[in-house]
């Protein structure tokens, strides 16, 4: 053969091939319009969507570096209840205060559930309570964490006591940067964990402890390798969490983390006296006794391991970081924290510590920090829920299996609750007269039965540490630094980007 007969050989190979993955091509595209309108048919009274690709689904239309903003720009073209396909899972989005309300309160035995989420069940995280499935084990620990709580002192004056105290020391740490720029993350986070520490383990940890602080930078760590977009693949492709890649740093972290709360749970095995309730790992090991006969009970080491790393986390970053939101706004609007001194030194003066029954005498202070959860809007889709069941939303029927994405923040900055809703606006929470109000459309806490469970815990942390802060100090920003940004990091939550901050004593 010549080689020209060879060129036109191989030519006429390209062709055939290149028609061959073209008539491909057009065979998978062609299948998955069959796909869509099949399912379409089959299902005329789901929430409208956008077109999905094949395998893809709609994940070509999110942004995960600002998934909120993405789900904005939907809702303006689909509605309030609006689906996506993200890659093989059937999503249905929620949006504003009537649709949530429904979806979680009104339909809340429906949307109960929580959706599989295979790089936390790779160590069994969702073997707790925010990430368990809706059954039996979660009613029972959801039960027994809120019953223990509260018998720990939750919303009673035994935990303000030590709400207050540990609110002194906060303040001495802060004393101690003697006026000098210094980033408050860390200091704000040992703060606020050692209030659900000393209910969890009993203790509280010194705000020099190098092991508790790198915990809570790992912690940092974790919840923006959980956001990054490649943890969206496990699910449909659960084999990649074997091979090596970004995902093997965030196992290491998160082993680390459960590794810091087993030697914790180890020692209180050591030392353990049935006569002696000293916290919650006490009081677990109790029920474990009682039940150990017991072989659908949901009380053991393994569960107690994962619901205590729940109530950690629950206990500790959400509030923390609520609280460098107030820190930031003071900074930027120096005239409402002056307002805030004013009132503290006429209803509490300078000398006596805060408690939380000066809160129904200090309005202003408190539509602040109502303000500041709005305006942070700190978990923007909440947790993701799945319906147990079929049910209908606002008209569409939603089959049992759907994940439920409730897009807390279509409420929190929806224009036609708020009079400013993209702005730090305290008077949102003030009558003409400058009492405070509440707005049943303030859900930073989500609704229904997966409601936050450390809530009056968390309102108790946050009034008491901004207060104390606020009677002690004037915050400002540095001389030698630009005025700090206020638009939020995503990751896990809604953060603010990294700032200094002068504390000078009043």
């Amino acid at each position: 053969m010549s080689y020209l007969d060879m060129d036109l050989l191989s030519f006429q190979l390209s062709l055939l091939s290149a028609w061959s993955t073209t008539v491909l091509g057009l065979a998978v595209l062609a299948l998955g319009l069959l796909m869509h309108w099949v399912k379409n048919k089959r299902r005329s009274n789901y929430p409208p969507e956008p077109f999905p690709l094949p395998l893809v689904g709609n994940m070509f239309l999110l942004d995960f570096k600002n998934f909120p903003e993405s789900l904005a720009k939907l809702r303006t073209r689909y509605g309030d209840v609006f689906s996506l396909k993200l890659f093989f899972e059937d999503t249905v989005v929620l949006n504003g205060y009537n649709a949530i309300k429904e979806g979680l309160v009104t339909k809340s035995e429906d949307t109960a559930d929580r959706p599989s989420i295979p790089m936390f069940e790779h160590l069994g995280l969702h073997n707790g309570i925010a990430f368990t499935r809706y059954g039996q084990h979660w009613k029972e620990q959801r039960r027994f964490a809120l019953s223990t709580l509260r018998n720990f002192g939750m919303g009673k004056k035994s935990m303000e006591e030590r709400v207050r105290e540990e609110a002194g020391y906060l303040c001495s740490a802060f004393q101690d940067e003697e006026g000098c720029p210094f980033d408050p993350f860390m200091v704000l986070n040992n703060a606020v964990s050692n209030v659900i520490c000393s209910i969890i383990f009993g203790e509280r940890f010194d705000y020099t402890d190098s092991s508790f602080q790198r915990m809570i930078c790992l912690l940092r760590t974790m919840f923006e390798l959980e956001a990054e977009p490649f943890t969206q693949l496990y699910k449909p492709f659960p084999w990649l969490m074997k091979m090596p890649g970004p995902h093997q740093k965030l196992f290491s972290i998160q082993r680390t983390y459960l590794d810091f709360l087993e030697t914790i749970i180890q020692k209180h095995r050591q030392t353990w006296d049935p006569a002696i309730r000293r916290d919650f790992i006490d009081v677990f090991f109790e029920e474990m006794e009682k039940t150990k006969d017991n072989p659908s009970s949901s009380f053991s080491e393994k569960t107690l391991l994962i619901v205590m790393a729940d109530l950690f986390v629950a206990g500790t970053d959400t509030t923390s970081n609520t609280l460098r939101w107030s820190l930031l706004m003071m900074l930027l609007h120096p005239h409402i924290q002056e307002k805030v001194h004013e009132e503290i030194d006429r209803v509490i003066g300078r000398d006596k510590l805060p408690t939380t029954e000066d809160a129904s005498n200090m309005p202003f202070t408190n539509a602040v920090i109502y303000e500041v959860q709005r305006y942070g809007n700190i978990l923007p889709m909440a947790l993701l829920h799945m319906t147990c069941r079929d049910t209908n939303i606002q008209g569409f029927d939603i089959p049992k299996g759907t994940t439920i994405i409730p897009n807390l923040t279509s409420v929190l900055k929806d224009e036609t609750i708020w009079k400013k809703p993209y702005q730090f606006y305290p008077e949102h929470f003030l009558d003409a007269e400058g009492k405070f109000v509440k707005n049943e459309a303030f859900i930073p806490f989500s609704a229904g039965r997966r409601i936050c469970v450390g809530e009056q815990l968390a309102r108790m942390d946050l009034f008491i540490f901004f207060t104390s802060l606020l009677q002690r100090f004037q915050f400002h920003i540095p001389d030698d630094q630009p005025r700090p940004r206020d638009d939020p990091v995503f990751t896990f939550n809604l953060s603010p980007r990294p700032f200094q901050v002068c504390a000078r004593v009043r």
